[in-house]
């Protein structure tokens, strides 16, 4: 029988309300909805799991040990998968060894080049290899970089030895070392170092010859204070404690590597050329300048290898990525990036119904980029692939075969399907989708004045060219351009020159006991609550402390190592995953247990509980449009755009005092109706006397602001100069990516809304 659909029925995993939904196989097919309905659940916690744990299960016990887990999803029947392959927003990251032309394969295709036709020959391709004894670096092992002793932090000039002039640990007055410095009669321990001679400075850091050139000679076995240091925290194989970790991070320093000077590669390597450039030099230069100059071999034996080469750069340049460079390593990407690379990827397979699931692909995405990676998408499909993606981009939605809205409100108000159609249906549509792509937000027409201005001066940060503009204070101002036009290296010259606060996306909290009761700081007030109502100790409503269910240690969850098979967690069969003792349940607020105050919503406890201070904390989260969560639920799963969300939140809290903030992005994770919530925050970030300095792309926020600063004209060497800096609504009739995608949005919009009023 063939399945032409991906059945799903009775769906519960996490918020899903016993969904029902077929989802055609070989299509385009979007998931909308607002922020926490239930997408993700559906897509990623449902369809991949279920899934990606089929698969494992046709491995033997061996293998599957070293495949990634799937925890099968809380569904009656699945039908009709086949083999997924999700490309989400996680960065890359690996280690620092992994680079985008190690990743993309496309390092392995040029020095595969370089093995056959460069000049010297050096001999195999793993010659070329930064990651093989044969080609790597000896100094740095093929890292480009090596760990250096940061000397300058070492010692304080202006103490002595006795009170402490050696910053490192164990050196000062009492530490394990100091003796060997202080009583061999070498220095003076009372004097401070800044009135020693410059050599015996010398002799006190490197000991050696610097020490022999000394009147007073120290012992014969005498380590200068680098040298120590080195040997000890830097040319150890030891695990490397905590402790020993933070040592070296406060007192070394990543250097070029003297001997290859960044290329990774021994002298043999280095030294061959192709074109009359080195491999180094290649790798080095942007994507789709390599592409150009990789064309020009044409020796006829290595013709498959340039074909394959030149097809894996031109996909990354495809996808917009031809700014980067093959030696950039992967742990410097966004998330954006990282995806996109995931993409490039699978170009080339030669694999059909496949199941790919897109999160979000046009996070980090200039409008004017949006169509080349919808064409990429499409490219998937109509090789005979089923594409699910995550998206709220209507330019996204317009191309779809088929979007799925999941609502119709987030958390407990969401998990059911409101719509199933096209995107001309959706636009009519009363669902919170259809009703968003109706709305029409205006440019602001009267920006507010700024109070001052913080000047960013000759900024050359990455491709910033002598930058210099000046960025208003009390007002909101927007940072655009395209993808790698130096939006992000703007922003940090601000942060390191103005102390600007940055809110990212990163995770609040890894600590999975970690929530919002605790991140708000109300718990002390719940516990205190809880207690004077009931007269007993706070400890009691703990769940880290005296009444946690022994069993599960207020976790509420069983977890079990199962080897190659899926670890198994289970709810506590003792608490039955509410966290404390039966005594402690007993004790209620307002007919409420402190478990039942864990299950509350956040907009549930704004109206439930009496107490000021707690309903004042939480009314900040429903303000950032985080009602939806429930106040015990686990940060470490909250999606990078609730964590930002949740940092403005505890800035609205905390912050009185005028402060310029810097976003990169807030709207990552947003649906269309949650913008609106997110100017309103912004605003009141602002009429506060805040700075507001957003890094973004979407035309909605670009047009609410009241100054815009638009970089370019494009990515990596072709961009980092100032395109346009001033009021939004007169950036007009200028030749630049942003400009053309507000002028094109704006009349777009007027013929919408004149064809909806036509109708009516």
């Amino acid at each position: 029988m063939e399945h032409r659909h991906i059945t799903v029925r009775g769906a519960r995993t996490n918020n899903l309300a016993t969904l029902d939904v077929d989802v055609p196989r070989n299509r385009l097919v979007v998931f909308a909805g607002v922020s926490g309905s239930g997408k993700s659940s559906l897509v990623f916690d449902t369809i991949a799991a279920e899934a990606g744990h089929q698969l494992n299960e046709t491995f033997p016990p061996f293998a599957r040990n070293r495949l990634p887990k799937w925890t099968r999803p809380d569904v009656e029947h699945i039908g009709g998968l086949s083999p997924v392959i999700v490309i989400d927003q996680r960065r890359l990251g690996g280690n620092a060894r992994s680079t985008v032309g190690t990743v993309t394969d496309a390092w392995t295709y040029l020095r595969l080049l370089f093995s056959r036709v460069g000049t010297p020959q050096v001999g195999e391709s793993n010659r070329f290899s930064f990651n093989d004894p044969a080609g790597m670096c000896p100094t740095c092992s093929g890292l480009g970089e090596v760990v250096a002793a940061a000397v300058d932090r070492f010692l304080d000039l202006d103490r002595s030895l006795a009170q402490g002039a050696i910053r490192l640990p164990g050196f000062g007055d009492g530490g394990y070392w100091y003796a060997q410095y202080a009583d061999i009669g070498t220095f003076d321990p009372h004097t401070p170092l800044r009135e020693w001679s410059p050599q015996e400075r010398a002799a006190l850091l490197y000991g050696g010859e610097a020490a022999a050139k000394l009147g007073r000679k120290p012992p014969k076995a005498y380590e200068g204070v680098v040298e120590r240091f080195e040997r000890i925290y830097l040319h150890t194989s030891d695990h490397l404690s905590d402790r020993k970790q933070e040592v070296i991070r406060r007192f070394t320093r990543s250097e070029v590597c003297p001997e290859c000077h960044g290329d990774r590669l021994n002298e043999a390597a280095r030294t061959a050329t192709l074109l009359g450039h080195t491999i180094g030099e290649l790798s080095r230069l942007e994507v789709s300048e390599l592409a150009g100059l990789v064309r020009a071999v044409t020796a006829a034996q290595v013709a498959p290898v340039v074909d394959a080469l030149t097809a894996r750069l031109d996909a990354i340049t495809t996808i917009g990525l031809g700014y980067l460079t093959l030696s950039r390593p992967t742990t410097t990407l966004s998330g954006g990036e990282s995806q996109r690379i995931k993409m490039v990827k699978h170009l080339g397979s030669s694999l059909i119904e496949m199941t790919y699931l897109v999160d979000e692909p046009t996070v980090g995405l200039h409008p004017a980029d949006v169509e080349a990676t919808v064409r990429l998408l499409e490219r998937l499909r109509d090789r005979g692939n089923s594409i699910l993606v995550v998206e709220h981009d209507p330019a996204v939605m317009a191309r779809a075969d088929q979007i799925v809205e999941i609502g119709p409100g987030a958390g407990a108000d969401g998990g059911r399907l409101v719509f199933q159609g096209g995107f001309a249906e959706l636009r009519r549509a009363d669902t919170p989708t259809g009703r968003a792509l109706r709305r029409r937000r205006p440019v602001r027409r009267r920006p507010r004045a700024g109070a001052g201005r913080l000047t960013i001066a000759d900024a050359t940060r990455n491709n910033l060219r002598g930058v210099t503009v000046a960025v208003p204070t009390g007002v909101l101002t927007v940072l655009t351009g395209v993808a790698g036009s130096g939006k992000s290296s703007l922003a940090a010259e601000l942060v390191a020159q103005h102390a600007a606060t940055v809110i990212d996306q990163s995770p609040v909290s890894t600590n999975r006991r970690s929530t919002p009761i605790t991140y708000t700081g109300i718990a002390p007030a719940i516990r205190r609550l809880f207690a004077a109502r009931n007269g007993v100790p706070a400890a009691l409503f703990s769940a880290n402390s005296a009444g946690a269910c022994p069993d599960c240690r207020g976790l509420g969850v069983i977890h079990t190592d199962l080897a190659f098979l899926d670890g198994q967690e289970v709810v506590c069969g003792t608490c039955q995953g509410r966290r404390f003792t039966p005594e402690v349940l007993r004790h209620t607020v307002d007919g409420l247990s402190i478990a039942d105050v864990d299950a509350l919503t956040v907009d549930q406890a704004v109206a439930r509980l009496s107490d000021r201070q707690i309903a004042r904390a939480l009314r900040h989260l429903a303000d950032v449009g985080l009602g939806y969560l429930r106040l015990g639920q686990s940060l470490s799963t909250l999606s990078g755009g609730e964590c930002q969300r949740l940092k403005i939140a505890r800035e609205l809290r905390e912050t009185a005092q005028p402060t310029a903030y810097v976003l990169d992005e807030p709207t990552t994770g947003l649906h269309l109706s949650d913008v609106d919530t997110l100017l309103a925050l912004l605003d009141g970030l602002v009429d506060r006397g805040h700075t507001v300095v957003v890094i973004e792309h979407n035309l909605d926020v670009i047009r609410r602001a009241d100054w815009l600063i638009d970089l370019g004209p494009g990515p990596g060497r072709h961009g980092g100069t100032v395109l346009y800096q001033g009021p939004v609504a007169d950036y007009t009739d200028r030749d630049t990516p942003t400009c053309a995608a507000l002028t094109g949005h704006v009349r777009s919009e007027d013929r919408r809304h004149a064809r909806v009023g036509a109708a009516h």
